[in-house]
């Protein structure tokens, strides 16, 4: 074995003995965790029903029966931040998913086949990207009504360009090596190509653009529920629910305000940690 190929092995082993040392992206991996069970397992962990009025006093500080204290309703803010995580967390996941596919597919489109094709798709995703996200999101309610059907498709298709642009390059990148054009002529199709050599290539760049369109698609929606355009009371949501804690803020009730927002924040955090940590050993291991 060559000197080349030790370093070559030993990159990944590095990786790992790093993993172990990154206390940061321990905890953020733990809190992901913790997030992701309590979107899933939400409704069974609340110890109160979250639609329930006057369960404790009104603007209630956190108590042993409270943790989280009450809301301008007696409802409790922790059964209710439990209950909300499930469209908190899995409505961001469904637009960085739908993203991430058209705006893959797109990009390998324009990188392969080029010319016409490309321009066409450059020009469209020109146009999509000159409109903000939000904006967008906000025309779709005004249009189908409020709720998180119309926010979650406008957004997943404003994200698409930025998608598009990141993964076409990095297509463009990878057809240029000669190993690309020795597989067209020893005749591989053209899906082959695609699946078992480009997209492998592109995963670095999709996750990293997945963990940053998680965070922003998170802020995005949890800002159109805090316009109230969103999701609808009284179903929980974390957007919601800051907007409802403003006029208890300044009764001095923070909480039912203060604690979706740590929880938001902390989520898009942990997130991000987790996507960068997950690049850069995706990135070693390719070298």
């Amino acid at each position: 074995m060559s000197v080349a190929q030790i370093a070559q092995a030993a990159v990944p082993a590095a990786a790992r003995r790093a993993a172990k040392r990154d206390w940061t992206f321990v905890v953020a991996l733990a809190v992901l965790g913790v997030v992701v069970i309590v979107a899933l397992a939400g409704p069974w962990l609340a110890p109160y029903d979250p639609y329930e009025l006057y369960v404790g006093p009104v603007n209630g500080a956190p108590s042993a029966e409270h943790l989280f204290g009450t809301d301008d309703l007696g409802r409790d803010i922790l059964s209710r931040v439990l209950v909300g995580a499930g469209a908190s967390v899995f409505a961001p996941v469904v637009v960085v998913l739908l993203s991430t596919l058209l705006g893959v597919a797109l990009a390998l489109a324009a990188a392969w086949f080029g010319g016409w094709v490309s321009g066409g798709i450059a020009r469209l995703v020109d146009v999509i990207f000159a409109i903000p996200g939000l904006v967008i999101a906000v025309l779709a309610v005004t249009l189908f009504g409020k709720g998180l059907v119309a926010p979650v498709v406008a957004l997943a298709i404003a994200y698409v360009p930025v998608v598009a642009r990141l993964t076409r390059t990095a297509a463009s990148r990878e057809l240029g090596k000669p190993y690309i054009a020795a597989l067209r002529v020893q005749g591989v199709s053209s899906l082959a190509i695609c699946f078992r050599h480009l997209v492998p290539a592109m995963i670095p760049i999709v996750a990293a653009q997945m963990a940053v369109g998680f965070g922003y698609a998170m802020l995005d929606l949890a800002a159109i529920s805090f316009l109230g355009l969103g999701q609808q009371p009284p179903a929980p949501d974390w957007g919601s629910m800051i907007s409802s804690g403003q006029a208890s803020i300044l009764a001095g009730a923070p909480e039912q305000s203060v604690f979706p927002a740590i929880l938001v924040v902390v989520t898009v955090l942990a997130v991000g940690i987790v996507g960068a940590r997950v690049t850069v050993w995706a990135e070693e291991k390719e070298r």
